[in-house]
């Protein structure tokens, strides 16, 4: 059973709107080349389901099935390698899938119901460290019936696990090829998508091929598909201009979203043959504080911190109208969303933050340590931590050295608490209210650190999820957002809107976001004529 009053949210998410461009007649005759490629600078950091936490979906959402998954506008997740989902009781603790008929993975071994419950096992068998085991909080065991009848035993009431097993991380994969053990390593995929890994090159590209033997809702508007991995955006963005790409995802820096936009509208310039593609987004940046260190363990510090920062200011001189100041982890757009760190620090204010640290005794200026990554969310950050730096340093208060690692090893370095104050992004799971308050808090925050906050964990999140109406759950997720701000373990800095650059004669991007903003390769299609 799924909960189309739930997701309203979604709905806003799903619809996406063509800023420019014009209206071109599709095409999908045989004359035209249905071979694209694709530019990203969100690169893999894995290619295996069990460690992924992370952008690696964007990949394995096209070369891997899930259950369930979310069909382009769709509100609610539905079937993909299963025929029916739903839950067979009314407490939601027992949720049955029957599978397709004659699934198979690329290997040519069977995809059954045994092959499912070793996918969903590993995934806690190897428990990586900030992975998606941190989804499964819930689960009890899942047993099988027969060779295509699944059932996920869940500890507690849980109604947003369909949308859990609708998300990349719940991905399928042949026992035969996985380690039960260990996290494949080698670059290969064995998968049941819409299309096959027919190569990887890390840092470079993926080739796709058309998988012949899927079987699923997706409808392949195109035969092959190549991504293309760019360190910085300029890059990227060049190479679209080049005719080396087709088209873009993930990454598109606020100067060249502006300038393609400024050039189509003014009609000068080379970027006249490019279209922009506008999703409303729920991607979120925030600063993550670790407790154990000597200055940003101190509440006073995280708090004298989040009374400086200038979210306006960071929004208007890096990313120039395509993101919006966030007050909350829980996103505009999403049900539940409040505005709670504004109604406790208000405007920015030298003078409060200066209170904060004198009531604590604490010297200023305060050393600490910035890190963030340089190759997950696109060529702004370095400047916007450039303006967070500018903004507590010119306070007087605080004296910011800035770090950075490619995400990699920067992701490494977090999941052993290596870091006094980091940036983080975060992309929707799903688009339900649990999903930006439950990865960041218990002992598998994703955000690799532990964060015990047991009224979140034992209380408010147990109880909005017996609601399977998740307009219910306003008071339980206010609440949570109330608590985020007293421990200021987590800082929300900003929201994005997700963009897609693309040349006049490809069609399909208003249709490749999913509402888990994953970009669906098999939408995307060239045009016969335009």
């Amino acid at each position: 059973m799924f909960y189309r009053a739930s997701l309203q949210a979604a709905a806003a998410l799903a619809s996406l709107s063509l800023l420019a461009g014009c209206g071109l007649l599709p095409g999908g005759g045989s004359e035209v080349d249905q071979k694209l490629a694709v530019g990203t600078t969100s690169e893999p950091s894995t290619l295996d389901p069990a460690a992924a936490w992370d952008g690696s979906w964007e990949l394995m959402r096209n070369v891997f099935q899930t259950l369930v998954s979310f069909p382009t506008g769709s509100t609610k997740p539905e079937p993909d390698a299963a025929e029916e989902c739903r839950f067979t009781d009314r407490t939601s603790t027992a949720y049955r899938c029957t599978l397709r008929k004659g699934l198979k993975f690329s290997n040519g071994d069977k995809l059954d119901a045994a092959a499912v419950k070793y996918s969903i096992d590993r995934i806690s068998e190897i428990g990586v460290k900030g992975g998606p085991v941190g989804m499964l909080g819930s689960l009890d065991r899942v047993e099988t019936k027969g060779d295509d009848v699944v059932i996920f035993n869940l500890k507690k009431p849980d109604a947003t696990f369909p949308f859990v097993l609708a998300t990349p991380a719940m991905s399928l994969v042949a026992p035969s090829a996985y380690s039960k053990h260990k996290i494949r390593d080698d670059g290969k995929v064995i998968g049941s998508g819409p299309y096959l890994l027919d190569s990887y090159q890390q840092g470079d590209r993926s080739e796709l091929v058309k998988n012949p033997d899927y079987k699923g809702f997706a409808d392949r508007k195109n035969d092959a598909v190549t991504i293309r991995y760019f360190k910085e955006s300029g890059a990227m963005v060049k190479a679209l201009r080049n005719n080396e790409i087709d088209a873009t995802y993930r990454g598109l820096s606020a100067e060249d979203v502006v300038s393609i936009e400024d050039s189509k509208s003014s009609g000068n310039g080379q970027a006249d043959d490019l279209q922009i593609v506008e999703s409303t987004g729920a991607d979120i940046r925030f600063l993550v504080f670790n407790p154990d260190d000597p200055a940003a363990g101190k509440p006073a510090v995280r708090r004298a911190i989040a009374q400086l920062v200038d979210r306006d200011a960071l929004v208007a001189k890096v990313y120039r109208g395509t993101a919006e100041p966030l007050y909350s982890m829980v996103p505009k757009g999403i049900a539940t969303h409040t505005t709670s760190f504004f109604d406790t620090f208000g405007n920015p204010s030298k003078d409060k933050a200066r209170q904060i640290l004198a009531d604590a005794h604490i010297s200023t200026p305060v050393p600490v340590t910035f890190w963030y990554t340089t190759d997950r969310y696109g060529s702004s950050t370095e400047p916007e931590f450039g303006e967070l730096k500018r903004q507590l340093e010119e306070s007087g208060l605080f004296r910011i050295t800035l770090k950075h690692r490619p995400w990699k090893t920067f992701q490494e370095g977090f999941t052993k608490g290596e870091y006094p104050v980091f940036g983080r992004g975060w992309f929707p799971d799903f688009p339900d209210p649990d999903n930006f308050i439950a990865p960041f808090v218990g002992k598998n925050s994703v955000t690799g650190m532990p964060y015990a906050q047991d009224e979140i964990t034992k209380q408010l999140l147990p109880r909005s999820r017996k609601q399977s109406d998740r307009g219910a759950v306003a008071a339980e997720f206010e609440r949570a957002q109330k608590i985020l701000v007293d421990d200021v373990r987590l800082l929300p800095l900003w929201q994005g809107k997700l963009y897609v650059a693309e040349g006049e004669d490809i069609g399909g991007g208003e249709r490749a976001l999913d509402p888990q903003t994953v970009m669906q390769m098999w939408e995307l299609y060239r045009k016969a004529s335009w």
